[in-house]
């Protein structure tokens, strides 16, 4: 990996680990409709004019169906349930449920036929995730809390859905207009819900500039740096910052907020990382890698 990919590399795994965080903060004070609406707002402000200027939307009509249905699943719902979940739950432990991504996209793929096989490593890989998604749940989630997991699933089916819809349905289109315009979409969807939800009392700042750089750190420059990243470093290389900013979102909700490191974020952390990096990785069988080639 080049300076420059190293240096967009840890740049884009500590951002992409702060939003749990700033989202923990701001639905202590305001709705996460209002949370969402304010964050896919600003991110939208200023992706479209970027992409704009760089001509990304010639030739995007035929992809804008796509464009919805890959806003619907990667946004719409997850970051509202994201936002309920953090409600409940530590962020510590929801950035830790949300780092099952992988492995239930593992699962999805091979369900829609997209990976044709899945070799003994990553079935034992599947099995230690979920394991430690279930540690980590058993420990720390008390039973009147239970829909806030239910929550964070959401969040982790759409979050695995959307990478999906990105491959099949739009791997030709360009990809800043893509996220600008679904996140312009998620704007005006989530609108006038954020209008009747509005604060009805005074909101501390500290929840006003978490919003603020959740819409504009996390999501805006985040993808800017995604892009930039994907460009120097290729796709398949990315699936690392998976990795990494759960543990960034663990650091910063001890040292932040003052959450507690419970026996399931010590017991769990490492199986549900453990778990996706197996579940995830190529398979070195000869004749697997065959089969887990895509077709024509």
């Amino acid at each position: 990996m080049t300076r420059r990919g190293l240096t967009l590399f840890i740049a884009l795994s500590i951002i992409w680990g702060t939003p749990y965080l700033f989202i923990r903060i701001a639905v202590e004070y305001v709705e996460p409709s209002v949370m969402v609406a304010l964050r896919v707002g600003l991110a939208a402000l200023l992706l479209l004019p970027v992409a704009l200027v760089r001509g990304q939307f010639r030739g995007i009509r035929p992809y804008l169906p796509w464009i919805a249905l890959f806003g619907l699943v990667e946004i719409t719902g997850p970051f509202l349930m994201l936002g309920y979940a953090e409600t409940q739950l530590t962020s510590s432990t929801t950035a830790l449920l949300i780092a099952a991504v992988p492995i239930v996209a593992a699962v999805m793929a091979r369900w829609l036929g997209l990976d044709a096989r899945l070799g003994g490593m990553r079935v034992i890989g599947l099995a230690v995730g979920i394991s430690g998604v279930a540690v980590l749940v058993g420990l720390d989630v008390p039973g009147d809390q239970w829909w806030a997991v239910g929550a964070a699933a959401v969040t982790v089916v759409g979050y695995a859905l959307g990478p999906i819809v990105i491959s099949t349905k739009l791997a030709g289109a360009p990809p800043l207009a893509v996220i600008s315009l679904a996140l312009a979409g998620n704007a005006i969807i989530y609108a006038p819900l954020a209008w009747v939800q509005r604060p009805t009392v005074p909101v501390p700042a500290v929840a006003w500039w978490s919003i603020v750089v959740l819409g504009v750190v996390a999501t805006a420059i985040a993808f800017l740096i995604f892009f930039a990243l994907v460009a120097e470093v290729g796709p398949s290389r990315m699936t690392v910052i998976t990795f990494l900013n759960p543990a960034v979102a663990v650091l910063l909700g001890v040292i932040v907020l003052s959450e507690p490191i419970t026996w399931g974020l010590v017991l769990g952390f490492p199986l549900v990382l453990l778990g996706s990096y197996l579940a995830t990785r190529p398979d070195r069988n000869p004749a697997a890698r065959v089969e887990d080639a895509p077709h024509a």
